[in-house]
């Protein structure tokens, strides 16, 4: 069966030197990220002080009306830490005016708002604090469309987005990230109990030693079968992957000239420098 570790001292100075080429790149020095008091947002936040130093981080806490104490008081562990500049902006006030318009609002709906109305919060810091927005989603979290599309999915620059949900774990140990916040259970805390692998079926360390076989092996899904796991299994994660196809894509735009974004104006990012 598939083993999934990485020399997280090779990913540590890659991801590292990652945040801070791309900041530097387009002119910045500081980045903000929102600290949810969970794995992804504190490994995030931990390369970036490395990065860039803990006085040009500001993390931001954004906390709901019944967000757990425990995601408040895990993120206060990450400041008290790592010296990052922090700041605790509730979003109550922001989404109830939506909630109570629709009594019949599921809680999808209503963790999609949250999500959204969080990453309006992050990049009103930004241009507060003249930092770029750090992503916080996983490759398993980004496969799966466990994330909500320009909420928590937005960021300027990804420093863990091609890290499964297994080796943010491992990396995240390495760096001595606190304790409480590596062994929780995973949870993107939109209401009491929440936890992400309850809502999937599965849990992180399964679905990711698929994953692996499926994209980094290019694997199809009869011989995954044959590695062991359950039919099923593969074809609901294959099924999964393919659905939100479109939340790894910009919007397609219509073509109707010869040279159309996207599709043949395809220069770099630094074109010109």
């Amino acid at each position: 069966m598939v083993e999934l570790t990485i020399n997280t001292d090779v990913a540590y100075k890659i991801l590292t030197r990652f945040i801070k080429s791309e900041v530097e790149r387009v002119g910045f020095s500081r980045v903000v990220v929102g600290l949810s008091g969970g794995l992804d947002s504190a490994l995030s936040c931990a390369l970036a002080v490395e990065a860039v130093g803990a006085e040009n981080v500001l993390a931001v806490r954004m906390p709901y009306k019944i967000s757990s104490a425990d995601s408040l008081d895990h993120a206060q562990l990450m400041i008290d830490q790592f010296k990052v500049q922090h700041e605790t902006i509730e979003i109550t006030d922001m989404v109830e005016p939506l909630f109570v318009r629709d009594p019949q609002i599921t809680k999808l709906r209503m963790g999609n708002a949250m999500a959204r109305a969080r990453m309006i919060v992050l990049y009103d810091q930004s241009e507060s604090f003249k930092g770029l927005v750090l992503g916080t989603s996983n490759k398993t979290e980004i496969l799966l469309g466990y994330s909500t599309l320009w909420g928590d999915m937005a960021s300027a620059i990804n420093p863990i987005g091609d890290l499964y949900k297994t080796h943010v774990r491992q990396l995240s140990r390495a760096i001595n990230i606190p304790a409480p916040i590596v062994d929780k259970p995973p949870s993107a805390d939109l209401w009491e109990g929440q936890t992400d692998e309850n809502e999937l079926g599965y849990t992180y360390a399964e679905v990711d030693k698929l994953l692996y076989l499926l994209i980094d092996q290019r694997y199809s899904p009869q011989e995954c079968i044959e590695e062991g796991f359950n039919e099923k299994f593969v074809n609901s994660v294959i099924t999964r992957i393919r659905r939100n196809q479109f939340k790894r894509m910009m919007p397609p735009i219509a073509k109707l000239s010869n040279r159309t974004i996207g599709y043949d104006f395809l220069y770099l990012r630094d074109w010109g420098t």
